[in-house]
């Protein structure tokens, strides 16, 4: 992915614009929690706001992250056996606190019979999801967002159409190439890096699919139709619900929390104690080995990038001073294949990256364990 000179002043303007907006309202969401402590009903109000912004800036860095990693070849799915419904609802959830922001009337429109088919269903959910917010984007507030899912012949055929600002002819070609943005997009009306479609399309062609763009023009809103072919499975899970009680599942356990990030380090700790586990915090690597040894934890979450002692000599005298047999899960902002087989080289089981998925989290303290 190479940008010229002047390509590479405009996308980051418009990096900087996107992460700014997120911030604005964190901030003020703080402020507010600050001012009405006593107040718990403002306080909850100003604390989902900053937990919706926080998932868009999560989403804003795993498409950059994911675009380069799809220019270098460096995906690869996951299939398993996927529920057409409970895809497209776990999509919708993604996309719903955009929509009802936006006021908008989204109508949907499934098969009567269950539909299962082998894919990777984290990377449909992120294409739908994809599309979804683009249709929320570019349709005025109060306008109307349509997404059908069904089968015809051998292919599945999702369909997501607004109400909204419609293509030209020329973006209509155009609009899946990177950095690509509608109408408006001069002026940053709109948000978005351009990128959103351009993971969609090369997502959807990794499955065997296909997607198009379909507008009568300006003002006629727009339609995307994503084909994907049915790859049959012979063992289909159709309980599609996600638990709603998270990490109190499980034994008790020892977790040791090391991150120089205080707030990060004592926020996490926190959370783990509020679920019963015996949590110790420590924010250097000299600390931590000493907690470790001290404490003997079953479970370890190791930031990576610490000065001095950095995440990976921690983890190596852990395994090599102390003996240490708790799970070690190192916490780092890199995700890439370097970053995780030098994980593995200094004696971690988990690569995690931030921020931490509670889901992931259970998954962990509910498997892990000396």
């Amino acid at each position: 992915m190479r940008l010229r000179h002047a390509d590479a002043e405009e996308f980051l303007a418009m990096l900087g614009h996107e992460l700014r907006n997120p911030l604005a309202p964190i901030t003020t969401a703080l402020e507010l929690m600050r001012l009405h402590s006593d107040e718990p009903l403002r306080v909850v109000r100003a604390r989902e706001t900053i937990e919706r912004q926080v998932e868009h800036l999560t989403r804003l860095i795993d498409d950059l992250l994911d675009v380069s990693r799809l220019t270098r070849g460096k995906i690869e799915l996951r299939r398993e056996a996927v529920v057409l419904s409970t895809l497209v609802a776990r999509a919708i959830e993604g996309a719903r606190p955009v929509i009802d922001a936006r006021g908008q009337r989204l109508t949907l429109e499934l098969p009567d019979e269950p539909v299962a088919f082998s894919a990777d269903p984290a990377r449909l959910e992120q294409v739908l999801a994809n599309l979804l917010n683009n249709a929320a984007k570019y349709t005025d507030v109060g306008g109307r967002i349509w997404l059908s899912a069904g089968v015809a012949g051998d292919h599945v055929v999702l369909s997501v159409r607004d109400s909204g600002a419609g293509l030209d002819p020329e973006i209509r070609d155009r609009v899946f190439d990177l950095f690509v943005q509608g109408p408006d997009a001069h002026a940053y009306a709109r948000g978005g890096l351009g990128i959103g479609l351009t993971l969609a399309r090369r997502l959807v062609e990794m499955h065997g699919g296909t997607i198009e763009a379909r507008s009568k023009g300006p003002g006629w809103g727009s339609e995307f139709i994503v084909r994907l072919p049915i790859v049959p499975v012979f063992l289909v899970a159709t309980n599609g619900h996600r638990r709603s009680d998270p990490l109190r599942a499980g034994p008790s356990r020892k977790i040791l929390v090391v991150d120089d990030n205080v707030d990060a380090a004592d926020a996490l700790a926190e959370l783990l104690r509020d679920f019963g586990h015996d949590v110790r915090a420590a924010h250097d690597g000299p600390s931590a080995i000493e907690q470790a040894g001290l404490h003997q934890p079953d479970i370890v979450f190791l930031d990576i990038g610490m000065p001095g002692c950095d995440g990976y000599e921690v983890a190596r005298r852990m395994r090599t001073e102390l003996g240490l047999k708790a799970t070690l899960v190192a916490l780092t902002g890199y995700g890439e294949a370097r970053h995780r087989r030098l994980s593995r080289d200094a004696g971690f089981d988990e690569h995690v990256t931030k921020p931490v998925d509670v889901r992931k989290l259970e998954k962990l303290l509910t498997t892990s364990g000396r």
